[in-house]
């Protein structure tokens, strides 16, 4: 008799739970909270690391300029003393990647302390957030340089490239950081100075260096990516030009010249890993709509060709996402069994359209990735700090 009240009991909690309106944040709180408090933890143990820790030797930079080696590019076998040669999705482990290790773990540990501090408001959070922020942004002995001349090197062609700008995405979850702090008055008046003097430096070197512009101009990703950094500080600094600018590079450059008919991205599917591409492509322009749609200027609902719009590159996707078997493209050439997991992509999208799919399918999908390569190509990792 019992367990036919239990039975009877969630039917109908089920039922009343389908028919009433959800809170949607307070879901991705409950889905997150736990792991998020349990990393914080370990993150308030954590002394700051930044770049200057680790020498790069082939660097023709200092110590305080961030330096990294392009992904594919490996030896000569008939000229091992020679230039590089290219392997497309083929990544060099031998290749330099100390500095864009410690991006990484900077960003992580900011946003995962932000956010404890926005489900718990304590403040032990803020003050260890603006530790690691300060050694990297502000400490002379520490800091980094707001530019990237030496990013995505390549040994024996070039000391630095404009596609190494993509590496700074993991810059993007720390501005959003102090965005989130600066809101409820957790920053200083110093602390908010000095670091949106850095970021505004950041944004006008990759505005007006010639890397800045070949990124901006790439068809691909990396334009993507460019475009997406770009409004994320832009919105931390207040340049509303800058914002401006690109919400139309993307809905004139980006959405009509990259995604198809059908919602896929053509440049993203030609390459050796096109599953993971387009999942990366296709997170880089959702989190463009969360950051620059507003009530007057909605690039969630912004439609070109009279089919092309963010919601047709989830529905594009999305049947991939639910069996990667049916994937009708050819399968990366790695990391093929490490995709798809808790995509910004998912939770933005569901948001703004109360798609319960959607929603459903990111809940039930890895949120806390621990395999570098997936974590380095999840431009949203802590969407707390975003909704």
């Amino acid at each position: 008799m019992r367990q036919i009240t239990i039975v009877i009991f969630a039917v109908i909690l089920f039922f009343l739970s389908s028919c009433m309106p959800y809170d949607s944040k307070k879901y991705v709180e409950e889905i997150l909270k736990d792991d998020i408090l349990e990393q914080a933890a370990m993150n308030l143990q954590e002394s700051p690391v930044t770049i200057t820790s680790f020498i790069a030797e082939r660097s023709v930079g200092d110590c305080h300029d961030f330096y990294s080696e392009g992904d594919y590019w490996w030896p000569n076998p008939l000229d091992l003393e020679g230039p590089y040669v290219r392997r497309d999705g083929q990544t060099n482990p031998e290749n330099f990647v100390a500095h864009r290790q410690a991006m990484i773990r900077f960003s992580s540990i900011v946003g995962n302390l932000t956010s404890a501090y926005l489900l718990t408001k304590d403040n032990r959070y803020v003050e260890n957030v603006m530790e690691h922020v300060r050694a990297w942004f502000v400490n002379e002995q520490t800091f980094m340089r707001p530019k990237l001349q030496y990013a995505q090197a390549i040994k024996g062609i070039t000391t630095g490239r404009g596609i190494g700008i993509i590496d700074t995405v993991h810059l993007m979850e720390v501005a959003q950081s102090l965005s989130r702090l600066e809101i409820v008055g957790a920053l200083s008046k110093k602390d908010l100075e000095d670091t949106k003097k850095w970021f505004s430096d950041y944004l006008k070197w990759m505005s007006n260096h010639p890397y800045g512009k070949d990124e901006m101009n790439a068809d691909n990703n990396h334009g993507t990516c460019w475009v997406m950094q770009a409004a994320v500080f832009a919105r931390y600094v207040g340049d509303g030009d800058m914002m401006n600018f690109c919400r139309n590079r993307f809905k004139n450059i980006l959405l009509p010249n990259q995604m198809s008919e059908n919602g896929s991205f053509p440049r993203e599917l030609a390459r050796t890993k096109p599953y993971g591409y387009s999942l990366f492509n296709l997170d880089a322009m959702a989190t463009i709509c969360q950051t620059l749609s507003s009530e007057t200027d909605n690039l969630w609902s912004y439609t070109i060709d009279g089919v092309k719009n963010i919601n047709k590159g989830i529905d594009f996707i999305y049947p991939y996402i639910l069996n990667k078997d049916n994937w009708p493209f050819a399968r990366d050439v790695m990391y093929w069994d490490e995709w798809p997991v808790a995509h910004p992509f998912l939770i933005f999208g569901a948001l703004q359209t109360d798609n319960k799919d959607w929603i459903t399918t990111w809940g039930n999908l890895e949120h806390f990735p621990t395999t570098d390569e997936v974590v380095r190509n999840l431009p949203v990792r802590n969407p707390l700090l975003w909704i």
